[in-house]
């Protein structure tokens, strides 16, 4: 009986294991044919029309090749006959007999292959591929080589590409590729060829190359680079430099021991050849021809040992070689021709050896005549270049003594000034000192300072054109949701109710209804809203346009605001949670990647727009993911449109974005004004806000700081109605006096107020966090959670008791560990202990890098 149970369950593991092999086998397959359709039914694709056998016994052929580890396909060759024809009238667009036809979807040919996730090998060479390389091509994360060589691909290279941290070989060869060569490329730690050979890149060459310590190969040949080739000495493993065909035009840098190859030919780089080259012992081909470099040539180059091509021909290098001169025993081809040399050849390069080819016409050697120039010529050449080199010095000598007399003047024109400024200020610094005096309890740093100057730099952005998000009816939004119908609706978030629409051009979006009390006009909504649609950034839920509506029948306190997002369609990340959806529980390095989107967001947020947003509501219902798990944080920045502000001012917590802030801003940058300029629009300044800032001066507003504030509107409504020099004179050095008072003191609060906000949404974010690695079941449990489970956290076998079993399983410890620790920080009660946004940031991508490595090592 026990053996019969025994082969009973060994054959139905079989056949599980089989079943699951062929299932796999046959979707592998049908990807493979939706693939041979894309690129419109390729010779080298149709022997798998009629194919029905085991997709990873296929047979190999030069077109055509498929490996699978353990039954999945893990590497795809496909070498086509569409080859590029070069062409500067390429425009993006299909070309008859060469790309694709004009039908062909790049965007759907790489959805498509991305579905190949375990690919670890990539090469699509010569199939008449076109426009732009998507994005979603960082979905292949397993990729170690990509070669999309010789294609009609053009634009920028994907940002996301810099996420295939595994990629140790990419060959963008012979494409289209426009713009500069990315600086991120030092993301990619792993690589070891980088290939872009014939493209339209231009710019400088990127630093960030030479941090990439592992590359052993670098190709940027047939392109437009410009400017300076940085010290490549630090990249010890680099064997093969090939940068033809560029406009670069500095001195030649350093090199790294290691090099085998170096070809730099058809450039502008002058100077000397450095000493440093002669001592490459590992160089076996040297090409610097058609530059302008000048000088005597270093000896030491024609003697490396496995030194075999060496071309230094359409030069300006000048002077004689030494008759001693030693050559390599390897050395084979030698180019010297179209230079400034004189003397005779020395017996290594001599025309009698058969093993060794040597070109020296167009100088002024004393040998073979016919195919030299006079010595004269060679040596005015030489004369000329000692010349133009001692012009340029003594341009650059005269150059300098001008610079130094011109600042010189202007130090005494400084000077003289000063002295008569200060006779004017005594005035106003009496009134300052007094100020600071009032204020030494609390002092006043140089952050409050720069912050004195921020407020004017708030309307100076304000006044900046931009443009306005779109307005919609309500009648249109009315046919996008079936007049409200609860078909349409979505459910209900922090603030307001959501439907889903589709608008008459056949688009999908979330509408947000709200209701808001009437503390603002119309127009001042509808600048709010307009404030809030210029917020744009990859991880941010876009913002369409809105709708104001306040003819709200038997409620006339209230005005109805539909805000139009774009629509995200695969739900919260609280719900890819294992917790809520276990059949959907994202990997450790998905949540990693998600984490990083939004901290990305939340730090432009805080610091990438004038005033910062803040409190934007973080938590994961609000994260959204798009159909390729790209995270969106939506509902933020709602603080600028509701009235949750006044709320919270009312209550004396903090000062979230006063009013008297945007105010004082206009105020200050209009005080100082010069006569007759702007007087229509500073009156209307303060006709609109004296009576809400006198009337109403916020909570946090010190007793001092109203009162300046009465006077300086005083003082520059007397500015408005005088228009007597004399009296404007007065009226000017008193209006920026008591402007510098309002400055100081308003700045205070703006600092203090900024501090604690970005505590809030740090926060808030660790406890994003905390459910990325136990789950949404910390939900509602609050700071009894965090006293009583914390500590778990600092074993092994607490960590196994709390942390999600998903992320168990699918990260490393060292990965885990630093997020704990950083987890730990953003949720400390002490403010002053947690950390910055830039913090956060900075960990969780060196926690998504370690990560990557662990992976790789698997």
């Amino acid at each position: 009986m026990g053996w019969s149970s025994w082969l009973l369950f060994l054959y139905l593991s079989w056949s599980f294991f089989f079943s699951r092999t062929h299932e796999s086998q046959i979707y592998q397959l049908q990807l493979l044919l939706q693939l041979r359709k894309h690129l419109e039914y390729p010779s080298q694709l149709g022997i798998l029309e009629s194919y029905n056998g085991d997709l990873c016994n296929l047979s190999s052929s030069p077109n055509l090749g498929v490996v699978c580890l353990e039954d999945t396909v893990t590497e795809l060759k496909i070498m086509g006959d569409k080859l590029v024809k070069v062409s500067n009238d390429f425009n993006g667009f299909a070309i008859p007999n060469q790309t694709l036809s004009e039908s062909f979807s790049i965007d759907s040919f790489v959805t498509t292959l991305t579905r190949l996730t375990s690919l670890k090998v990539l090469r699509l060479v010569s199939l008449g591929i076109w426009g732009p390389l998507p994005d979603k091509i960082h979905r292949l994360y397993s990729l170690e080589v990509l070669d999309l060589s010789s294609n009609f691909l053009f634009g920028s290279i994907p940002p996301q590409l810099s996420r295939l941290v595994k990629l140790n070989s990419l060959t963008l060869d012979g494409n289209y590729f426009n713009g500069s060569v990315p600086e991120w490329l030092d993301s990619l730690s792993n690589l070891t060829i980088l290939s872009l050979k014939s493209n339209r890149f231009n710019g400088q060459f990127p630093s960030s190359i030479c941090r990439i310590i592992t590359l052993t190969d670098i190709a940027l040949s047939h392109n437009h680079l410009t400017g300076k080739l940085p010290d490549l000495s630090t990249l010890s493993s680099l064997h093969m430099l090939d940068l033809r065909e560029n406009k670069l035009d500095s001195d030649l840098p350093g090199m790294p021991k290691e090099l085998i190859t170096v070809l730099l030919s058809n450039n502008s780089f002058s100077g000397n050849i450095p000493g440093q080259y002669g001592q490459l012992n590992q160089l076996q081909h040297l090409d610097l021809s058609l530059n302008n470099l000048s000088g005597t040539l270093p000896s030491s180059i024609f003697s490396l040992p496995n030194i075999s091509y060496l071309n230094l021909a359409e030069n300006m290098l000048s002077g004689s070689l030494p008759n001693h001169l030693l050559c390599g025993s390897k050395l084979g081809f030698v180019d010297l021709s179209s230079n400034k040399l004189i003397g005779v050849l020395p017996s290594c390069l001599g025309t009698m050896l058969d093993k060794r080819v040597v070109k020296f016409g167009g100088n002024c050697l004393s040998v073979d005549t016919q195919n030299q120039h006079q010595e004269s010529y060679c040596n005015v050449a030489n004369e000329e270049g000692k010349q133009s080199r001692c012009r340029a010095v003594g341009i650059l000598v005269a150059a300098i003594a001008g610079a130094v007399l011109v600042i010189s003047l202007l130090a005494m024109v400084a000077v003289f000034l000063r002295r008569r400024y200060r006779s004017g200020r005594t005035f106003e610094q009496n009134i300052i000192s007094k100020v600071e005096q009032d204020n030494i309890l609390t002092g006043v740093s140089s952050e409050v300072l720069a912050n004195a100057r921020f407020i004017s730099e708030v309307a100076k952005l304000g006044t900046q054109g931009a443009p306005v998000c779109r307005v919609f009816t309500l009648e249109e939004l009315k046919e996008a949701t079936n007049n409200f119908d609860s078909s349409s609706f979505m459910g209900e978030g922090s603030i307001g109710k959501i439907y889903k629409g589709r608008l008459e051009n056949g688009t999908y979006v979330a509408i947000r209804s709200l209701s808001l009390l009437k503390k603002h006009s119309i127009q001042n909504l509808k600048v709010r809203l307009d404030m809030l649609s210029k917020l744009h950034h990859p991880h941010l839920v876009g913002l369409l346009g809105h709708c104001v509506d306040s003819g709200i029948q038997n409620d006339s306190s209230s005005t109805k605001v539909f805000i139009v997002h774009e629509y995200v369609p695969n739900g919260n990340y609280r719900t890819h949670l294992s917790e809520m959806c276990p059949e959907k529980a994202l990997e450790w390095p998905d949540r990693l990647a998600i984490l990083i989107g939004v901290a990305k967001a939340v730090h432009f947020l805080h610091t990438g727009v004038i005033p910062g947003a803040f409190n934007n509501r973080l938590k994961t219902d609000n994260i959204l993911l798009d159909e390729h798990r790209i995270a969106k944080l939506s509902e933020y920045g709602m603080s600028i449109i509701t009235d949750e502000t006044e709320k919270t001012e009312a209550k004396g917590d903090v000062l979230k974005s006063s009013p008297l802030v945007l105010t004082i801003s206009k105020l200050h940058s209009l005080a100082v004004v010069p006569l007759n300029i702007h007087y229509c629009q500073l009156c209307l300044v303060i006709t609109l806000t004296a009576p809400r800032i006198v009337s109403q001066p916020p909570v946090h507003c010190h007793y001092r700081t109203a009162v300046t504030i009465q006077v300086a509107i005083i003082l520059l409504t007397l500015k408005c109605t005088h228009h007597n020099a004399g009296t404007h004179h007065i009226l000017q050095s008193v209006t920026n006096s008591y402007m510098q008072q309002l400055s100081l003191l308003v700045s205070r609060v703006i600092v203090q107020n900024h501090k604690i906000n970005l505590e809030d949404d740090v926060y808030n974010f660790g406890f994003i966090l905390l459910e990325s690695l136990v789950g949404p079941i910390v939900t509602g449990k609050g700071e009894a959670f965090l006293l009583n489970e914390m500590a778990s956290f600092g074993s092994q076998d607490g960590r196994r008791k709390i942390v999600d079993p998903v992320v168990l399983t699918t990260c490393s410890q060292e990965s885990l560990s630093i997020l704990v620790s950083i987890t730990s920080k953003c949720i400390s009660p002490e403010p002053s202990n947690r950390p910055s946004f830039e913090d956060v940031l900075w960990n969780l991508q060196y926690a998504a890098q370690v990560q990557a490595m662990a992976d790789a090592d698997q």
